[in-house]
């Protein structure tokens, strides 16, 4: 297969790049008032806020907009101080700004909890963030991920997304992209166009170029939709 040039990495960002996932499980468990399980990981990894409600709003009666709210204050509790870069993160991001390739954060979570990791990863890592604010539909959908290639002029199969859930790597897929998976709490498996590794230390440039190689040559290479002006 023909090797295609790296012309950029998307960031997931909760639980890929910063140790938000257990701080996001820890607001839901709160929330709902008990003890999550295996069982409650696809209503809650990945998602966002207002699909987390409206799940815990059909189990409880309690009001999705009153749940909705609830969360977002519990999850950006949490954040304020418990932010914590995933290891090899930053270095990742440094190398591949070495050497020229732009990276964008792409992530499910609202736009007012993506500026505080922002801030505190150095917004300027970022050519572009696209948040759950920004798109129609979020993760599981590509749209996300399309918006992205769409501000940075880049093809999404020539791109390496970088998730740590399902949600994420379906969204990746499904706009085109190759996939780093870094499982966080729930596991992934291998597959065509995805690589899945413990985590990212001693990954380089170079071994995310690789993967567009073992990348599958039927993924989908439509154009990114335009939705207006990203960050």
């Amino acid at each position: 297969m023909t090797r295609l040039p790296l012309q950029a990495v998307l960031f997931d960002m909760d639980g890929t790049l910063v140790d938000t996932e257990r701080l996001w499980w820890e607001a839901v468990e709160r929330v709902a008032g008990r003890a999550l399980t295996e069982a409650d990981q696809p209503e809650v990894l990945g998602r966002p806020v207002e699909h987390t409600a409206s799940w815990l709003a059909a189990a409880t009666g309690t009001s999705a907009t009153d749940l909705a709210r609830a969360l977002h204050r519990e999850f950006a509790d949490r954040v304020r101080t418990g932010i914590v870069p995933r290891p090899g993160a930053l270095d990742l991001l440094d190398a591949l700004a070495r050497e020229g390739v732009p990276t964008a954060l792409v992530t499910a979570s609202p736009r007012a909890v993506a500026d505080r990791v922002l801030d505190a990863l150095g917004a300027s890592r970022f050519a572009v963030s696209v948040t759950a604010d920004d798109t129609e539909h979020t993760k599981p959908a590509p749209d996300p991920y399309l918006a992205a290639c769409r501000a940075l002029g880049v093809t999404p199969a020539a791109c390496v997304a970088v998730e740590d859930t399902w949600t994420g790597v379906t969204s990746a897929e499904a706009a085109g992209c190759a996939v780093l998976a870094v499982p966080s709490l729930a596991p992934i498996e291998p597959a065509p166009g995805r690589t899945v590794l413990a985590g990212l230390v001693g990954v380089t440039p170079q071994s995310l170029r690789s993967l567009l190689t073992r990348a599958s040559p039927h993924r989908c290479h439509q154009p990114p939709p335009d939705h207006g002006p990203l960050r």
